[in-house]
């Protein structure tokens, strides 16, 4: 994948997406650009598969948007939508399952079992699943050593909004799916707080204590 400058015009002007160390890799694997999250590879992709069809497939995935994708644009590969932590860690979730989907429910006492619905290839998922879960992959951008190594088997990832306002971790073992959300409740932005400095260590926290005993 193309890890380099790319201006795109848009409607509202041309739409020029940056990687978050502001820096361009060049030419990079996809379990690279996925797994060390390069910005500018996942709009090319954007751009080949049309923001439309991604749009699609979050719907399927239980993220209820509101517009259509035409509406987000590109930006909607770097989080353009605004979605809930449930809607995107039951997403998540998804990818634990082998691209099956179900509702989320508030309590496993509840007898009402979700259906399941196919969304994606079981191969696809374990491709993703096993790129997230590859700290060589991310060690361009986070290192080696970094909160989101676990002692289980874990695939995940980590999010940051513009102006570091949010951050986000969410991840799956081959048994529980958590998903973590720092920022303000005003909505003020944080100093110098990313996804791997904020979320990240209450997510690696979670996922030790569930898998102690």
């Amino acid at each position: 994948m193309d890890d380099s400058a790319v201006n795109l015009p848009t409607a509202s002007g041309l739409y020029i997406p940056q990687n978050y160390d502001k820096h361009f890799k060049g030419l990079v694997s996809v379990r690279t650009a996925l797994g060390s999250s390069l910005n500018i590879p996942a709009v090319r992709t954007l751009v080949s598969v049309t923001p439309e069809l991604f749009f699609q497939r979050l719907q399927q995935l239980g993220f209820g948007l509101r517009e259509s994708g035409d509406y987000y644009g590109y930006s909607l590969a770097l989080g353009s939508a605004d979605v809930s932590l449930l809607a995107l860690t039951n997403a998540y979730r998804t990818l634990a399952n082998q691209g099956q989907f179900s509702a989320a429910r508030s309590s496993d006492k509840d007898p009402t079992k979700p259906a399941q619905t196919k969304v994606m290839d079981a191969s696809a998922a374990f491709i993703v699943s096993d790129i997230l879960s590859d700290r060589a992959a991310r060690a361009i951008t986070f290192g080696l050593e970094n909160a989101l190594s676990t002692r289980i088997w874990s695939a995940v990832k980590t999010g940051t909004s513009k102006d570091m306002r949010d951050n986000w971790c969410v991840g799956y073992s081959d048994r529980y799916t958590v998903g973590v959300w720092v920022g303000n409740a005003s909505g003020a932005p944080m100093w110098d707080v990313s996804g791997v400095t904020g979320a990240a260590p209450i997510w690696q926290e979670v996922m030790q204590y569930l898998h102690q005993h």
